[in-house]
């Protein structure tokens, strides 16, 4: 279970950028670009697996409380997130990848391991923000537009859960209280 967790975290920080990236050679409107439902299960694979790994990684490297807190939200909500989305996928004849993709790797949790204390928390939450955001955008257009019944269901089950950790990372960011826990 731990394996699992660990690589659910790796791929939920990844995803967050590769969100970002997936289609960076289809022009600049990623979120608009139309995505096959395998496109999509493999975009929030990595992400749950990069945001579950980064959650982790809060834990040690934070210094402030509610961004450890927070880190722990994401392990929990990114790893049961991922349960759903091979159920999903399983229903849909779908696959999903089992290991953060070496690009997430690099880009996306590589650099975060470098930093530690107060540093490690302003990027942190920055890369929660940008990463959550483009999540919704691309979750949204899925719940949207998939062509499989369960592919879609996921999506729209998926999005409240990303929008508290998009909230969660706005109210630390701001410091104005937030409602962290489920």
């Amino acid at each position: 279970m731990k394996r699992i967790l660990t690589a659910v975290c790796c791929i939920s920080i990844t995803t967050i950028p590769v969100l970002a990236q997936a289609h960076h050679g289809a022009g600049h409107a990623n979120a608009n670009a139309a995505m096959t439902d395998q496109q999509f299960v493999d975009l929030a694979a990595q992400t749950d697996m990069v945001e579950a790994n980064l959650g982790q990684l809060a834990q040690d490297a934070a210094s402030a409380q509610p961004v450890k807190d927070y880190g722990n939200m994401l392990v929990t909500d990114h790893t049961a997130d991922f349960e759903q989305l091979k159920n999903a996928a399983q229903q849909a004849n779908l696959t999903v990848p089992t290991a953060i993709d070496e690009q997430q790797n690099k880009t996306m949790i590589g650099p975060m391991h470098k930093l530690k204390g107060k540093a490690f928390d302003h990027r942190y939450i920055q890369d929660m923000i940008a990463g959550h955001t483009k999540a919704i955008a691309i979750y949204k257009k899925e719940a949207a537009d998939a062509q499989n019944p369960s592919i879609k269901s996921y999506a729209e089950t998926a999005l409240p859960v990303l929008q508290k950790h998009l909230d969660g990372a706005k109210s630390i960011q701001t410091g104005k209280p937030a409602a962290t826990q489920p």
